[in-house]
């Protein structure tokens, strides 16, 4: 009984936490440049309603609907669409230099009411689930063989969707790029310091519109696993307040990883058990007097260990535990 508590608690951990690493590495891309886009949420809104939207119509359209087709439009139509976004917020941010929070803060409030918009007109879902049952066979489709041939090993590591292996390797490259190429290194030198690397002939407004783009792109792209793998491929208005506040732990996630991408592997594992802990501390015997407190508690255990991590990263004083040193400032050229 046990053990059987324990696997679905990692079977439920494992492709939630790819999910809010997927989404943490897109805004770390953007907080990299030296931009904090609190709109990632709103963002993350955009992306999952656009992709369905897609491959929802293209299933309907079609009787056999096409594997790579169903793939292309649900990852290629997301990543535009919260790209898009992306582009708006350095338009505001980077071009106007308006406040960033207020820009972030504004785009996740039109986010969530676009998506509800475009989903009301475009699938008619808001009077109930809208179900997209071939694209949620293709995320969820387990790797042949070694999902059932390896025993518990199996188990543990091979009941996964795709997204979930993608996002492992997506998180190692962008290690990769930050820290080993030359254009990683120009993107975090415009993130610490946007006149130090203007003055070096680095564009200041290129890289900030690019990493806030792509970061964008990336958080959409999450959105839409998470309908597919979480909602299992069904969608209606309600799942908008619950992919806005998967936005929002993800954003936490970038804090908690102390801005660094192979730390977002482990990290994320952390907030994975822990927002599934209210589900099955209680059933392995983990009980207080009050059942609704317990649950209520447990479910503040991400933001719990964020305070936590803040608080100590602090406390020590570390430069290379910082944020980079521009985050949320506009850069004004002429003051260089």
């Amino acid at each position: 009984m046990i053990w059987t508590n324990i696997l679905g608690w990692v079977q439920q951990a494992f492709p939630f936490a790819a999910f809010l690493a997927l989404a943490a590495l897109g805004e770390l891309l953007t907080e990299k440049s030296g931009s904090l886009n609190l709109g990632t949420p709103g963002t993350m809104c955009v992306g999952a309603s656009a992709g369905f939207i897609a491959v929802y119509n293209y299933c309907q359209a079609v009787g056999n609907p096409a594997v790579i087709v169903i793939l292309l439009l649900a990852l290629g139509v997301s990543f535009c669409a919260a790209m898009l976004m992306g582009l708006l917020y350095s338009f505001f941010t980077v071009s106007l230099r308006i406040n960033q929070n207020v820009v972030g803060l504004v785009l996740t409030i039109f986010g969530c009411g676009l998506a509800e918009f475009l989903s009301i007109y475009f699938v008619k879902s808001e009077s109930g689930n809208v179900n997209c049952d071939p694209a949620m066979r293709v995320f969820n489709a387990k790797i042949p063989f070694l999902s059932d041939k390896l025993g518990w090993f199996s188990d543990l590591f091979f009941q996964y969707g795709f997204m979930l292996y993608a996002t492992i390797v997506l998180v190692i490259l962008a290690s990769l790029f930050l820290n080993r190429t030359r254009t990683g290194l120009h993107l975090r030198a415009v993130g610490e310091n946007p006149g130090t690397a203007d003055a070096a002939g680095i564009n200041v407004t290129r890289y900030r519109y690019l990493a806030s783009s792509i970061g964008a792109g990336l958080v959409g792209i999450a959105g839409i696993s998470y309908v597919m793998e979480f909602q299992a491929g069904s969608w209606s208005t309600a799942n908008v307040s619950t992919i806005e506040a998967s936005g929002w732990l993800s954003v936490a996630l970038v804090i908690f990883a102390l801005w660094r991408p192979l730390n977002l592997l482990w990290c994320s594992l952390i907030f994975g058990f822990c927002y599934w802990a209210y589900i099955y501390l209680p059933a392995m015997g983990v009980q207080m007097a009050d059942g609704n407190l317990q649950s209520s508690l447990l479910k503040m255990l991400p933001y719990v260990i964020t305070i936590l991590v803040l608080i100590i990263v602090n406390l020590r004083k570390s430069k290379k535990n910082q944020g980079p040193a521009s985050l949320g400032l506009s850069y004004f050229r002429e003051e260089r």
